[in-house]
């Protein structure tokens, strides 16, 4: 029989960061999401999403238009 759709956990499946939250004894995955948002969904380990400066869209010779 082949499976054409669904998941072949069944919807349960742990997530990596959730088994490592299991292990290090914590309650959140906060901690151990690779790419954590905060509520307005901007990276803060690297400020994104930011804006960018006429030095670099000229070294990639881009124009931004609104």
């Amino acid at each position: 029989m082949k499976k054409e759709h669904g998941a072949p956990h069944g919807g349960i499946a742990l997530g990596f960061d959730r088994l490592c939250a299991l292990f290090g004894g914590q309650e959140t995955i906060r901690d151990f999401i690779a790419f954590p948002k905060n509520n307005s969904g901007r990276d803060v380990m690297i400020d994104a999403p930011a804006t960018i400066d006429k030095k670099q869209l000229d070294e990639l010779s881009l124009k931004v238009t609104i």
